[in-house]
């Protein structure tokens, strides 16, 4: 019942914060089950205005000469690898990686996705 005094809240005059894309280090990588669509790679971040690590899960890329932005979905072909042309392939390609364990510790740029949010930039 502590909560029900949140119900009684109003709408305020400040807009949320949004982070500034820049050059962010990679601090941890895991994957995570969306349900009932799969599995998603999930990059935690330290941004500079930002106190806790922050969750990156999308990408922005060049596919068929248009720029796209997509999750980074983890989905493998008939060999039991991450499927070429997808997003997660083309994030480990960019930054010179086999694994996405190995995305640990690196380095790259950031952009906004149409919603405002944090992506990678890729291309």
């Amino acid at each position: 019942m502590e909560n029900q005094e949140e119900l009684n809240k109003g709408i305020g005059t400040k807009e949320s914060e949004k982070l500034k894309p820049c050059k962010l280090k990679i601090e941890k990588v895991e994957l995570k089950e969306i349900q009932k669509v799969g599995k998603k790679l999930v990059c935690f971040v330290k941004h500079p205005d930002a106190n806790e690590l922050i969750e990156i899960s999308s990408a922005k890329y060049n596919l068929n000469d248009k720029l796209k932005v997509t999750g980074l979905w983890y989905k493998l072909d008939e060999d039991e690898l991450i499927v070429k042309n997808s997003a997660l392939a083309n994030l480990l390609r960019f930054l010179g990686v086999n694994t996405p364990k190995e995305l640990e510790g690196k380095e790259i740029e950031t952009i906004e996705d149409e919603k405002g949010y944090l992506c990678f930039k890729i291309y």
